[in-house]
């Protein structure tokens, strides 16, 4: 039936006559450049080819081709992690679309918001198991904040506008688009900007104002108050709102593994890193506290401890723009839906209300915790074995680079470390995986963060397990002119199971012996697959020769470069909360935990 001959029915505007006649495909190309995508991440295949001849002649957009699907999800992030701007990967259908579900599930416990374009077979083979099928929108349903199925060429840029605005807004994340092959190949006159009708989908930004003066009046008469920072306000650009507040109460800060940098290490009300790993001061502030500010975090169990036994006397405050998070583990006495950047300005302004222009005395719990920092400052036991202490190492680069440069971390000791002993002044500085832990981050993501901060240092502080995950993306580093630098802590194990093997396990070592590293086969070699791979190769065995290896690369500007850091098997990351007990069981060293007050 045409338009001419159909009954009077509500249906949409008419089309311009000057709307433009583009293929599904052109469509695909045409929005992302529309609305304002300069790079994108991406390895071709059959479901999606068609999407990639019209990128072929778009002036707008840079396509990195990757040598992983895998490889594309994490630069995306690490893209969208180092300058707040949404991250595109592209992949085919089938395993080229399953090879970004690990991506896609750590951009979702990160909160990092990119979207993820995936080609699917013609629909009419849907459900037929064709070939490179695989229902991408079914299995990645969990681990986004949306997944769109588009059968429908005219639908094209309102599927793409609407995963935009869903992945930047309200609590940020991953959102997928799988178009099928006979949608991009088909033709449809193109219209933007496109309606975008998101039913249900109302981020709540602004708090109520109650229960801003709840929170204030809380922290006016809290005697032992803490600010728990998360992630949440690097992702709401919130660093110069919270340093405000903080300033005006004059409560001490702790930043969590996923908000390093959201306050600078340098300040003198910042305590660290809480949790697991977190200093002595940190934790200790948190478990001893009578009022938690919690401000975009989520009392994951790597700060808690055992929950139930978490800061046993303390009121909490949960800022979060997320409602499912508040209340999930610990009960907010105040809870606050909203954004956390908005939040800090009328909570500064609440408490100054609230407290008359006076600040609380706190000078007591203060000389608690500056107590606990002169008896226990961040630091590390030289090694017994004569090989270099990673510590050192990490402490090393981060010294030489300056708080202006980017560390991105793989998982495990290193990324403890590297969150531990690199100073960081600024949000965006520091990334890494934090609710997933996912080995073979941080090279792709370090290439990520590099395309969207070309003018920056950007190192990869990977260890020796991580960066056998992912190094092939030093391939398109080198080919692309991304010149990442590369630090692998080598210490020819899988160093956090190892140590927790050692402290566990009756220094049962199944499995975790690597034989990359000293006095091994060395299998691979990584100074001679970084030169296959066309980077500059260095190793550094003697800590008299890190500053050099560290001033080479940082000098080095015209293609990757590849330290490979032989450092000692046996270092451990202190402090250290075991699994499953109470923060107040921290261990500074081994065999070394501090006293703590026990309720009778």
């Amino acid at each position: 039936m045409s338009f001419d001959t159909a009954p009077a029915v509500p249906r949409p505007p008419a089309r311009t006559a000057s709307a433009p006649t583009l293929s599904g495909a052109q469509a695909v190309v045409r929005s992302l450049e529309l609305l304002g995508v300069t790079d994108v991440f991406g390895l071709p295949g059959g479901a999606i080819l068609p999407v990639y001849d019209p990128l072929m002649d778009s002036t707008a957009l840079r396509h990195i081709l990757v040598r992983h699907e895998q490889g594309a999800g994490h630069a995306a992030e690490g893209y969208a992690a180092a300058s707040g701007k949404v991250g595109v990967a592209i992949a085919t259908s089938g395993p080229g679309a399953t090879n970004l579900v690990t991506a896609i599930a750590d951009a979702y416990m990160d909160s990092v918001p990119i979207v993820a374009i995936t080609g699917q077979v013609f629909s009419t083979l849907m459900g037929t198991d064709a070939f490179q099928e695989a229902d991408i929108v079914g299995i990645t349903m969990p681990i986004t904040k949306h997944s769109i199925l588009v059968k429908d060429a005219a639908e094209i840029p309102g599927a793409i506008a609407a995963a935009f605005e869903i992945a930047s807004t309200g609590r940020p994340g991953p959102v997928l688009v799988d178009i099928t092959k006979d949608a991009q190949q088909a033709e449809v006159p193109f219209v933007w900007p496109p309606k975008v009708d998101l039913p249900g989908y109302r981020p709540v930004t602004k708090a109520h104002g109650k229960q801003i003066q709840a929170a204030a009046q809380l922290l006016a008469e809290a005697r032992k108050p803490v600010l728990y920072v998360g992630g949440g306000v690097v992702r709401a650009r919130a660093a110069a709102e919270l340093r405000t507040l903080a300033e005006t109460t004059g409560a001490p800060v702790v930043t969590t593994l996923m908000a390093r940098g959201a306050f600078p290490d340098s300040h003198p009300q910042h305590l660290g890193m809480p949790g697991m790993h977190g200093t002595v001061p940190a934790v200790l502030a948190l478990q001893e506290s009578d009022l938690i500010v919690a401000l975009g975090a989520r009392f994951d169990d790597r700060v808690t401890g055992k929950a139930a036994l978490f800061a046993p006397h303390a009121q909490v405050v949960h800022v979060d723009i997320d409602p499912a998070e508040i209340s999930k583990i610990r009960t907010a006495d105040v809870p606050i839906v909203g954004d956390v950047r908005d939040v800090l300005v009328d909570l500064d302004a609440a408490f100054r209300g609230a407290a008359d222009g006076t600040k609380p005395d706190i000078a007591q719990w203060w000389s608690y915790l500056d107590g606990l920092r002169e008896e226990f400052p961040l630091g590390y036991a030289p090694t017994s074995d004569g090989l270099m202490s990673p510590q050192y190492v990490i402490s090393r680069i981060g010294e030489l680079t300056g708080p202006e440069g980017v560390y991105v971390a793989g998982v495990g000791q290193h990324q403890m470390w590297a969150a531990q002993f690199v100073k960081y002044e600024r949000p965006n500085a520091w990334l890494n995986s934090g609710g997933a832990g996912t080995m073979g981050y941080s090279v792709p993501a370090a290439m990520g963060a590099k395309v969207a901060q070309p003018e920056r240092p950007v190192w990869a502080i990977d260890g020796d397990g991580c960066f056998q995950m992912t190094n092939q993306e030093l391939a398109t580093c080198v080919i692309n002119d991304i010149p990442i630098k590369v630090a692998i802590i080598n210490n020819s194990s899988l160093g956090m199971v190892r140590q927790w093997q050692t402290l566990f396990y009756d220094g049962r070592y199944s499995h975790t012996d690597l034989n990359t590293g000293h006095d091994t086969v060395r299998v691979p070699d990584f100074v001679k697959l970084a030169e296959a791979y066309g980077c500059l190769a260095i190793r550094v065995e003697k800590e008299e020769d890190v500053d050099a290896a560290i001033r080479t690369a940082l000098e080095t500007n015209d293609r990757p470069v590849v330290i490979d850091f032989v450092v000692s098997a046996d270092a451990m990351v202190w402090p250290m909360v075991p699994q499953g007990v109470s923060n107040s069981y921290v261990q500074y060293a081994r065999d070394h935990a501090p006293a703590f007050e026990q309720e009778d």
